[in-house]
């Protein structure tokens, strides 16, 4: 199941920004992160994808969402420009950034790839 993140959900399950300057990850699991807004014509074609990720890569990689528009402080601090961008964060090592409408065997690619995660 994709979960929505704010701010506070964000700081607990990925990076706590005000209290560590450099990257450190809090999550138990990689994770991918989908920047979006309800309005994006691409967010809306990435939605189903990411569903059926979460279903197959279920208790391997948590999905998680944040609307940009509602949580501008986390767009900003990520440099989003373009909507969807997408961070893949690995448990070890810097999370990557993609944008776009990534077609799913993109994603599965780079779940393996940076996530280092098989099905």
């Amino acid at each position: 199941m994709v979960e929505f993140l704010t701010k506070e959900t964000f700081k607990e399950k990925v990076f706590d920004f005000e209290n560590n300057k450099d990257w450190k990850f809090e999550g138990g699991k990689p994770c991918l992160i989908d920047f979006y807004a309800d309005w994006c014509q691409p967010c809306k074609m990435v939605a189903p994808i990411l569903e059926e990720l979460s279903e197959e890569y279920d208790g391997k990689v948590d999905i998680y969402k944040i609307d940009t528009e509602a949580q501008q402080e986390l767009a900003g601090m990520f440099g989003i420009q373009s909507i969807p961008s997408l961070l893949f964060v690995p448990k070890e090592g810097q999370p990557q950034m993609a944008q776009g409408a990534l077609p799913k065997d993109t994603f599965e690619r780079a779940i393996k790839d940076v996530l280092k995660v098989e099905k």
